[in-house]
């Protein structure tokens, strides 16, 4: 059980320590939820923060659950149940994605003042969030940011199901995962505080990791 997100944060940077000072080391945060724990990882390891945009699409009349996921380089990723549902509806993951994209839009501007993702080519980048469920937005961004060539791609998360993270470690270079429950309900069930992270507290986060 992890007290909070800081909580979980520091003990990810526990865990994470042999990529304390790596040159050219980069924690990269999934908002909102995730720049939390990677505050507390980018200021435990001496390295620079910055933010990923992705978003969930969900099912129709289920948004919460993802059958796919738009990052901000405009990788469009389809879970494996999700592109069975194109003949049940067709376009609609099309549909969602214009509606997606307006946030993505508005993120962008809101938490780095409009400017572009950094370059990665050579680099060591940490990707971190709060936890995984259907691990739909972690694939999406770990697959967007291999397409920028980083060096090193690490996945690091408190927790995940057993099928989620053994997905997701196919996609990075190295996964910490800090507790996988072999009964998984959701990824609040491990924290003892996982109230919703708003736009202020990320823009405080993110001035003072700046």
């Amino acid at each position: 059980m992890f007290r909070d997100r800081a909580d979980a944060g520091r003990r990810l940077a526990v865990s994470l320590k042999t990529y304390a000072d790596v040159p050219g080391g980069l924690v990269v945060a999934l908002p909102r939820g995730g720049v939390v724990p990677g505050v507390e990882v980018s200021r435990a390891l001496r390295l620079p923060l910055d933010v990923f945009i992705v978003r969930k699409i969900g099912y129709p009349g289920n948004p919460e659950c993802a059958m796919a996921a738009l990052t901000e380089t405009g990788l469009l990723y389809r879970t494996e149940e999700g592109r069975g549902m194109n003949s049940v509806y067709p376009g609609y993951v099309e549909e969602c994605r214009a509606e997606q994209q307006v946030e993505i839009d508005r993120r962008v501007d809101l938490y780095r003042g409009g400017a572009p993702f950094p370059r990665l080519g050579g680099r060591t980048v940490l990707l971190v969030d709060d936890g995984l469920a259907t691990g739909a937005t972690f694939e999406a961004a770990a697959l967007a940011l291999r397409e920028l060539k980083p060096t090193r791609l690490v996945g690091a998360v408190p927790v995940s199901p057993p099928e989620t993270a053994e997905r997701v470690r196919a996609l990075v270079d190295e996964l910490v995962v800090l507790e996988v429950p072999e009964y998984f309900m959701a990824v609040g069930q491990v924290y003892a505080d996982f109230r919703q992270v708003e736009d202020a507290q990320v823009l405080r986060l993110l001035k003072g990791a700046a």
